[in-house]
């Protein structure tokens, strides 16, 4: 069904911190009249056919060179609604003559998908597994699709011509993989992967970190109860935890947005997390808190639509937490879909509006990044605290190759909704109070300043319930 995910550098520690997807329900599902026939989105290089009166959905993968089989077919319902065997699903819904809507469960926003007459030439189902042709359709694929050449100084027709002839028709598989991985490494992008087997895989991420490990996350966890100080109680498998802080200020810590529910897809990870939320800012809760800091500081990712969720319970005033687009045009790099914005809508129940801080690192990956973007706009704005946060925004393009390896790469610009448009791609979004976290010398003194610093604004607010770093 060739949903987006949200895998990032974190793909090589998948048991540890539990990255994948987002989702919006963006389009609501219709009748399935018209749905029948072979679509083509606009962006995403991706090709649907519809049979069996909307009861069938396969994808293939293309680009100017290539057609691939996508992920394994979904099966409909009859309404426009798809769903696959994992209970991830997507919704085909008329948008005009000729056009649907398509938006996944997982994701936020939406695609446009156009009707077509016929699949494109070469979508047989074969795999040709010469070398020279892996290599081509993986470079032809991030040539189309990635928007971040120049933000890191790559020359994707220069790296071409530097690794292309190293690569001829008896290139032995671990060789080539060493070959595209190094292709991709200098990019040091959190959202680009390979998987070629349980032995060859590889997960970038920027240059300046050090990718967790089972001890350091269990050092971690030890030292945020230490600075915490009292119990925490947890939900969603222990993504979730809180705990009231003597000061009267509210500590939430959520370390990934995604198997909140032990088993059941997106709509059981919705459920645990509105049960944990609904634990935790209770009407008596969000009227005394004096302030709650918000913990993203070891978030991993996953999905956009839970972090979405999240602001819904921090505003009682409906606003646009960012805009998203893809790259659609495979020769120009500068061309982009149609803006798509995302919308938080205030929960409706008990919500909190009052002061805010949100801790940032980074180790705050990929959807827990569009999380801290998502609460930017909000009135009161948060101070973010800590350091910046990763810099892979965009859902991961998944993609496979002739030989049936799977690759991953970002294709998309998450941007802010002012006039100027910005994304914090690459560098990630920055604090608004720079303090270090998780450093070997934090460590040593038992000390965690990012979360101290929260606790002294939220304490030192002014009498309006406004506060700003320099308050402090």
């Amino acid at each position: 069904m060739s949903a987006p995910t949200r895998r990032t550098a974190v793909v090589l520690l998948a048991t540890a911190l539990s990255l994948t997807t987002s989702a919006c329900g963006d389009a609501v599902a219709s009748p399935a009249a018209g749905l029948d026939g072979v679509w083509r989105s606009d962006g995403y290089g991706t090709v649907v056919r519809v049979t069996d009166g909307g009861r069938h959905l396969s994808t293939w993968e293309t680009t100017a060179i290539s057609c691939l089989p996508g992920a394994p077919d979904a099966k409909g319902d009859g309404t426009g609604r798809f769903t696959d065997g994992e209970g991830s699903g997507l919704t085909l819904s008329p948008d005009g003559p000729g056009r649907l809507r398509m938006a996944f469960d997982e994701s936020v926003g939406h695609r446009v998908l156009r009707r077509t007459g016929a699949l494109p030439a070469g979508c047989d189902g074969k795999r040709r597994k010469d070398p020279r042709r892996v290599f081509d359709v993986f470079w032809q694929t991030y040539a189309e699709n990635y928007p971040f050449f120049a933000a890191h100084g790559v020359d994707w027709r220069a790296v071409r011509d530097r690794y292309r002839p190293r690569v001829t028709a008896h290139t032995g598989d671990d060789e080539l993989f060493a070959i595209l991985r190094e292709m991709i490494e200098p990019l040091h992008d959190g959202h680009t992967s390979i998987t070629a087997g349980e032995d060859r895989l590889f997960g970038g991420h920027r240059a300046d970190t050090s990718m967790p490990t089972r001890e350091s996350i269990a050092r971690t966890d030890k030292a945020v109860a230490e600075a915490v100080g009292v119990p925490l109680r947890s939900w969603a498998q222990g993504a979730v935890s809180y705990a009231d802080l003597p000061d009267g200020t509210g500590y939430l810590r959520i370390t990934r947005f995604t198997r909140f529910a032990a088993q059941g897809g997106p709509a059981a990870d919705e459920a645990e997390l509105d049960r944990a939320l609904d634990a935790i800012l209770t009407s008596s809760r969000v009227r005394s808190l004096r302030g709650l800091v918000l913990d993203l500081r070891f978030n991993g990712g996953g999905s956009d639509r839970l972090g979405i969720r999240v602001a819904e319970r921090l505003t009682d005033r409906p606003y646009v937490a960012y805009l998203k687009h893809a790259r659609s045009d495979p020769r120009d790099a500068r061309r982009f879909t149609p803006e798509v914005p995302v919308r938080v809508n205030p929960h409706d129940g008990p919500v909190y509006t009052g002061p805010l801080a949100v801790l940032t690192g980074r180790l705050t990956i990929s959807a827990g990044e569009t999380a801290t973007q998502a609460l930017m706009p909000r009135t009161p704005a948060p101070v973010r605290i800590g350091e910046n946060t990763q810099g892979s925004f965009s859902d991961v393009l998944e993609r496979s190759l002739p030989n049936g390896w799977r690759f991953g790469l970002p294709n998309e610009e998450f941007m802010t909704p002012t006039a100027d448009r910005r994304t914090y791609d690459v560098a990630g979004i920055p604090p608004d109070v720079r303090v270090p976290v998780f450093t070997e010398e934090e460590f040593a003194a038992h000390r965690d300043s990012a979360l101290a610093k929260a606790r002294r604004l939220l304490t030192a607010q002014a009498p309006d319930g406004l506060f700003s770093p320099s308050g402090a």
